[in-house]
């Protein structure tokens, strides 16, 4: 038995895109581990184009706008006939940033919605609708930001949309615990280089102005992000529940560092 001890568990996995979805890295580590993944994507559009990647594979289709769409999947899943599950993974996200940077104040109601439904209520329905499939100490782990205080211009009213789902995750940590062991926690990623990410404005520059912050001088991996992933997913996390694991190779700790400082001030030298 590995370290992690996820042989022969099985685990749902929501949120794959493409190659460079934190969900594909959380999902192919867990099968290198020995663990049986089912996975989710958003249509069947999507599934058709990831036929390749997940082939061999169980898939369900679940887009978390539509009304039923969550609970159709759960009995989908049960469907199959798996031993209840040890975890969950929730790794979605949508903004529409279409129209290119916008301020704060100028957010549109739709908008905001929309994102509120699909990156954070989306957690709470889920959770909800895979209730009787869980195993009394599954955990459920979900991918937020390093930090909630900080306010990109560019982020947007992602920013609150993000600290709700933290909170959520926190909320669902204590309404479980009611009758389960079933562990809720956050992973706080950085600014990783994913497809879902190409799509803020502006975002070169801050993945890029990030990466000169972190200790290493060098930016976060998804990969780096999906290892502490595996961790809250198994029982070795087991002391941990309602938290927030940040993983930003030291971003959030070095705000004054002193090339960057140079730089900001002294750009000609």
């Amino acid at each position: 038995m590995s370290f992690l001890g996820l042989e022969k568990k099985t685990f749902l996995v929501f949120g794959v895109a493409n190659r460079r979805s934190v969900a594909w890295a959380v999902g192919k580590s867990l099968e290198d581990e020995g663990a049986l993944v089912v996975y989710s994507v958003r249509s069947d559009a999507r599934r058709k184009s990831l036929e390749a990647l997940l082939s061999g594979r169980p898939v369900v289709v679940c887009d978390v706008e539509r009304e039923g769409a969550v609970d159709r999947a759960a009995a989908e899943v049960a469907a199959l006939g798996h031993p209840r599950l040890q975890g969950l993974v929730h790794s979605i996200a949508f903004a529409n940033y279409s129209g290119g940077f916008q301020p704060f104040h100028e957010t549109h109601r739709k908008d905001f919605l929309q994102a509120a439904a699909v990156s954070a209520f989306s957690l709470v329905e889920i959770s909800r609708a895979f209730r009787p499939h869980l195993a009394r100490d599954a955990s459920v782990v979900t991918i937020g930001i390093s930090s909630l205080l900080v306010t990109p211009d560019n982020y947007g009213y992602m920013g609150p949309i993000k600290a709700a789902l933290d909170s959520s995750a926190r909320f669902l940590a204590k309404s479980f615990s009611a009758d389960s062991q079933v562990r809720f926690n956050v992973v706080g990623s950085g600014p990783l280089k994913t497809s879902a990410s190409a799509g803020i404005p502006g975002y070169l520059e801050s993945y890029l102005y990030a990466e000169k912050l972190t200790f290493r001088k060098r930016n976060l991996e998804t990969q780096e992000v999906a290892n502490a992933v595996l961790f809250l997913l198994s029982g070795r996390s087991s002391g941990i529940n309602g938290a927030t694991v940040t993983v930003d190779a030291g971003l959030g700790s070095n705000m004054f560092d002193k090339d960057v400082i140079r730089l900001a001030m002294r750009p000609e030298r």
